[in-house]
């Protein structure tokens, strides 16, 4: 399966350089929050296969008014032709207010309310989200915070790959897009990376 992986920035090759077919190659489109919902509606009409979405920390609007034609696995396991995809959206909580920002005491419990989910399944293959793991490509600062129970979560379940945004490349020279951890690819989807399963 050929996926597209987006989050935080635009792909200009994707959208404003977008010829007829550019898309055809793909099987599955996984948007990791912060991108605008024109952008995700173009995808998912250009592109011919589903785009899955978690919301980032500022989609706060995506709750009213999501994009029309992707499918949101915020906070839900779903299969996709053999393919079990856990969504779990948002960042660590850095201002009071923002719908789609945590402390790790809140994404521990979104996680419980899903292990039933995760049981039932055997686990997942793709551990969608908006937010590093916590000690893996993330920083010190809250904003940029990763979640210890996503590292926890890593290292139990193993899954296949492990793709979240929040992480700008712009951030620094040294941010990989892909690092491996254990089992588990991990891509750093800020812009576009391209995964094959």
């Amino acid at each position: 399966m050929r996926i597209l992986a987006v989050a935080d920035v635009e792909a200009k090759f994707y959208y404003d350089y977008y010829t007829p077919g550019k898309l055809e190659e793909f099987d599955l489109i996984l948007a990791c929050g912060d991108l605008h919902r024109e952008y995700l509606e173009f995808l998912v009409t250009m592109a011919h296969c589903p785009v899955f979405y978690v919301r980032g920390n500022h989609d706060d609007g995506f709750i009213q008014h999501p994009p029309e034609g992707c499918v949101c696995v915020d906070g839900r396991l779903v299969k996709y032709r053999g393919l079990r995809i856990l969504g779990l959206g948002g960042s660590y909580r850095y201002r009071r207010d923002g719908d789609n920002m945590y402390t790790e005491r809140q994404m521990r419990r979104r996680l419980w309310r899903l292990r039933w989910r995760i049981r039932l399944n055997g686990g997942f293959d793709v551990l969608l989200t908006h937010a590093p793991a916590r000690g893996i490509n993330d920083f010190d600062t809250l904003s940029h915070r990763g979640f210890e129970c996503f590292t926890k979560l890593l290292d139990k379940y193993k899954p296949r790959i492990f793709v979240h945004g929040h992480i700008h490349k712009n951030y620094g020279a040294s941010i990989p897009q892909k690092t491996q951890r254990g089992e588990t690819l991990i891509v750093n989807a800020c812009e576009y990376c391209k995964v094959e399963i």
